[in-house]
Formats: structure tokens, sequence, C-alpha cells
């Protein structure tokens, strides 16, 4: 019994970890949470896509956030990488992809 509840509590453990963190795959590449810009860039090569967003409608905006698009064609999905202070964030889906993958390797 004891056994059961040690593995229980580290399936939820690295389940909560797995939340926090993700890879995206580019081709041979990798890119996760805390990667640059420039980062990303060299190892996806350039976005199908990009928004810029500013979260507050004032004239300057001091936190700017960046969302790329990659559009990895008809067999796969549109994933948005986000970006904040030039930093990759989090990653999703966005519905089915279309055509023409713009993914490496994919």
């Amino acid at each position: 019994m004891k056994t059961i509840s040690i593995a229980l509590s580290s399936l939820i453990l690295v389940s909560f970890f797995a939340l926090e963190s993700f890879a995206f795959r580019c081709g041979a590449g990798l890119v996760t949470t805390g990667n640059s810009k420039v980062q990303v860039s060299e190892t996806c090569g350039q976005p199908t896509s990009k928004d810029i967003i500013c979260p507050k409608k004032t004239k300057s905006c001091p936190n700017i956030i960046e969302v790329w698009y990659y559009n990895c064609g008809s067999a796969d999905y549109i994933y948005a990488l986000t970006f904040e202070d030039g930093k990759l964030t989090k990653e999703t889906t966005e519905g089915s992809g279309s055509g023409k993958s713009d993914c490496r390797g994919k």
C-alpha cells in the first residue's frame, strides 16, 4: 500500500512540473520556455506570422507581448509561441494547420 501511495505522489508531482514547461520541436531542434526570440528564430526559422500585443492601451507599452505563429501544414496544427519581455513563456495550438508546412522538419 505504501508503494502505491509513493508512486501516485510521484506521478502527481511529475504531472505538475510537466504543465509548467514545454518543448516545441522544430526539425531536429527543440525550443523551451525561457528561450529568447533569437534562439527560437535560429532553431525554428521565421514564423508564418506574428502579432504584437500591448496589454495596456497607453502611448507607451512597457510590457509588449509577441505571439509567433507556425503553420505546420494540413497534417498538423498551427502553433502559437508567446514571448513576454523577449522570452518564450508558453506554447499553444490554434487549430488545424493548412496547406504546406512552414515548420522545419514537418
